[in-house]
Parts: structure tokens; sequence; C-alpha cells
């Protein structure tokens, strides 16, 4: 008997799935075991419950589909990975397994690999395969060891690797199109009970459990329901059936405060979570954007949606190409820079909301509750922390980010907070500090006139006048007694002086790099 394992690691779903269509074209597999992996209690103490619960979500609805469309069982244990492949190799009366999972950057994974590697290396029967490009566009190996590529700096850079990588006809590069999810998983005629070791099904997560996860960690604002069902029908939605809003796309232009009708949908896709959850195939987003690029004038990177793809690949390739990549020693793309030592109190009010300064504090209540943020108030609360006011060093915002972002990723995070402290060779000047107290003309793209999001995030302001609400400390006293919020009170006065900081900062910054010639 010959079995496949596939094991989902970080490609939550059906569609576009490279594994499924490998072992549709061997073809000999007499049973395909599709199996997903947590450790429950390094979940819990790792990540916050927006992360954790998206995560449950997403396999529960992985578990309805594989049983709903080709009647076979997704089993979901959690655990230790190398406990857990151990008991299921050795349960399996097999000739041959092929254990099979999705390509990924993360260190963790990587040290995953080498253990199932080291664990099956005397058995003849059991091999091992990584499946390049499930998540990524590019075959992010391939690229960074061709002769062409070097460490992308720029959309210019990407837009090179990806010509030589794929070609090009007229506008458009030849990105392989999704692959059409396969019609049949071969299952042999036995229940799971029988196929595993009694012991292996102490680490099993039933759907009731999952249920039970899902519930624990909910809250009352559960807004992205996680799974590739959830992610296929805002694709649709947000996509395919709105080449307009594809075309006229431009993601500086996309409004930090999200829709102003609605305080928790945002004014870009919302798909980052799906995308970074492997719920979503970056090629069938790719794909249904072309589809709407091909029907008319388009925005083109890096600005459009092809360019916020295209970003996501350059940091995929950075991240194994540049050593030390979530670190800021031994880093080639991060400059060198003098720090203040970690202050608790600091971390502690910037990542609760409590900086004094609305904006800020919106942004981070809204990541507290949600799990998610606009990239453009993922700048301002970065540029807060880090340059502009707070002297800190951006691997505390990047690990508060990895803790609370549903759309968290590791390239990602860390190529997002390298740019955004000014430190890496693609940064924007160092000396472009966001103002936290934005005007309507900000480059934030903040709403300012009826402030709905600031209203929404923090109540305590709802009753301000928007022209005082960014600045309320400002208010006179008569109009913070009409609002029933007095600052220092009931609203904290700001914790630094944003002028004095702001002038501080670039001083020791500028500081930091002349030492370095």
């Amino acid at each position: 008997m010959k079995i496949a394992i596939v094991w989902l690691r970080n490609n939550l779903r059906i569609h576009d799935n490279p594994i499924f269509n490998i072992i549709e074209e061997i073809g000999d597999f007499d049973h395909v075991i599709p199996i997903c992996i947590v450790n429950k209690e390094k979940l819990e103490k790792t990540y916050t419950h927006n992360r954790i619960r998206f995560l449950y979500q997403s396999i529960l609805d992985l578990k309805t589909t594989f049983k709903s469309k080709y009647n076979v069982n997704l089993l979901s244990f959690s655990g230790s990975v190398i406990e857990i492949f151990s008991l299921l190799i050795s349960s399996l009366k097999s000739d041959s397994i092929e254990i099979y999972c999705d390509y990924c950057t993360r260190p963790e994974t990587i040290s995953e690999n080498l253990e199932i590697k080291d664990l099956i290396h005397d058995m003849n029967d059991v091999n091992f395969t990584i499946v390049d490009a499930v998540n990524t566009i590019l075959n992010i190996e391939e690229v960074i060891s061709s002769d062409y590529y070097s460490n992308p700096k720029s959309m210019k850079d990407m837009q090179h690797i990806f010509e030589k990588t794929f070609g090009k006809y007229l506008d458009f590069f030849n990105v392989p199109k999704p692959l059409t999810p396969v019609i049949n998983i071969p299952q042999i005629n036995m229940s799971v009970k029988n196929l595993l070791d009694e012991k292996l099904f102490e680490f099993l997560m039933s759907d009731i459990i999952l249920k039970g996860e899902i519930k624990k960690f909910s809250t009352t604002v559960d807004y992205f329901p996680g799974g590739e069902t959830e992610a296929l029908s805002r694709l649709r939605q947000k996509i395919t059936e709105n080449p307009d809003y594809v075309n006229n796309f431009s993601k500086p232009s996309t409004y930090s405060t999200n829709e102003n009708q609605n305080p928790l949908e945002p004014s870009t896709t919302g798909l980052s979570p799906y995308l970074s959850n492997g719920c979503l195939s970056p090629r069938l987003l790719w794909q249904e954007c072309v589809n709407a690029n091909k029907k008319g004038e388009h925005t083109k990177p890096p600005v459009s949606l092809i360019g916020q793809l295209m970003f996501r690949e350059m940091f995929y390739l950075l991240s194994r190409s540049v050593d030390n990549w979530d670190s800021d020693i031994g880093n080639s793309n991060c400059k060198y820079i003098e720090w203040d030592e970690y202050n608790e109190e600091k971390i502690t009010l910037w990542e609760e909301g409590k900086t004094g300064f609305p904006l800020i504090d919106a942004m981070m209540r809204q990541l507290e509750v949600t799990g998610w943020m606009h990239h453009l108030g993922r700048h301002a609360v970065s540029c807060f922390l880090t340059r502009g006011q707070l002297w800190q060093n951006w691997k505390y915002g990047r690990e508060v980010f990895d803790r609370k972002l549903i759309d968290s990723d590791w390239a990602v995070n860390n190529g997002n907070w390298l740019w955004l402290a000014g430190v890496a060779p693609f940064s924007m000047p160092y000396y472009r500090i966001y103002n936290p107290c934005p005007s309507a003309g900000t480059s934030l793209n903040v709403e300012t006139k009826e402030a709905k999001f600031i209203r929404h995030w923090v109540p305590e302001l709802r009753n301000f006048p928007s022209k005082y609400i960014f600045e309320p400390h400002l208010a006179p006293e008569q109009i913070q007694n009409d609002s029933g919020c007095i600052i220092g009170k009931d609203y904290p006065f700001p914790m630094v002086d944003r002028k004095i900081s702001r002038k501080e900062n670039l001083a020791k910054f500028k500081e930091s790099l002349n030492r370095q010639k």
C-alpha cells in the first residue's frame, strides 16, 4: 500500500494547491492523508486571541471542505511536529510513505524540515518532499540561486526579477495561472481509527474540540473569519466583481481610517490575512487582478495591487538571501542605529493605545480588537515607536505585531519594520517623519472631517469637536467639559512633546549614520 501524507502547514486551501496536483499526476497512491499540526500550548503562549481564532477557523473550514468535496478526513493534531510524525509513520502499515509539505522561509519551519529529514534518514520506505511556490508566486530558492539575482531594493529591481523569471507579453508578466483543484483524492475503505495507532488519537483535535477552541478565543468583534471559504468570498466581492476598484487602486491613496461608514471594513482588499495563512493563493489573486487590468486603463506597480503582491515576493526573497533578516545585528539590510534601551512604560502605553495621541491609540486599539490595521496605520504607529517619537528598537514593535496581527508573516513583517524604521536600503528617507496629529492633507490619508474612526476606537473622545480630536489636550477647558472628556483624567496627555522628540530623534539618527562612515 502506498500512502501520501499531505502536511498542510501554511496552505490551508484546496484551490491552486500544487501538492494535490502533484499527487494526482503521480496517480498511484492508495490513500492520501491530509493533516494539520498545531502546538496548542505554544500558540497560547505566543499569540493573541485573534491569531489563534483565525487559525482554528481556517482549519475547521478546510476540514469541512475536504469532507464535502472529497469525502476525506483532514486530521488536525495538537503537539510536537516531530512526535506526531514519528507516531504517524510508525502507525501506518505501508510499503511506501511520501510526505509532502509547502515551502516556507520562517526559520522555525526550516528547523522542522530538518528534524523530519533526520527522523526518516534511515527509513527506506519514507520520503519527504517540500513543494516550492505554494504560497508565493516565485520559486524563492530557484530565484535567489539564479545568475540574474541580486538583493532587490526597489520595484524596478522586482520587475527585472519577474521579467527574467517569467518573461513578459505586452504589459503583463507571464505568471503561471492558478491550478484547477483536483477532482478526486484517493482514500481506501478504512476508518481513521483502524488506520492510526491508538496513541496518536491523544493528539487529535476533532471538529468539536476545534469549535470549542474557536469559541474560547472569539470576541464580540471577529471581523475577519478565518478560512478558504471566506477568502474566496472576499476575493469575489472585492476583486473579481469589482474591476473598476482594481484598476483604480492606488495603495497610497487608500484611507488608513477604513471605510467612513464602517470603521471595521478596510479601504484596501482585506485579503492579507488569507494570503499569509495560505487560505488564498497569491497566483489566483494575481490572475484576478490581471483579468481586471486587461479590461482597461489601470494603475501600475508599485501602487497597484499587482505591485503590492510584488512587494510581498520581494520580502520573501530577502528573507532567504539576507542573513539575520529578523535582527538588527549582522543584517546587511539593516543600518545600525543606537536606539534607547527597552523602555517598558513606553512600549506598554504604545501597545495599549494610551499614548495621548488619538490616531496612534485608535490604530493600536483596532489591532488589539480585530487583529488588523491598514498599512498606513502601520506606517504611523511604527514611525511613532521608532524614529519619530519614542526612539525604541523596531524589533520590539515587530514582536507586538507578530503576536497580534492575523496577517502576520515572518518575512513580510520583518521587511515592513525594517522599511518603516528607516534602516533598510529600500526605506524612505529617515527624516520623513509621520505627524501623529495629522491634518486632512497628510500622506497618512486620515479622514478628519467627521473623524468617525477615532470616535469608534477612542470612545472617550466621541463627543469632541473634530477641530481638536487629534490633539485634544489643546482644546479649551470649556470644550473638554462640554465633551465629557477631561484630558489628563478621562484621556491621557500626550506622553511626549511630538515636536521636541521629532527634532531630537532626527539628530540621533543622523549621528548614528555619521558614526558608520
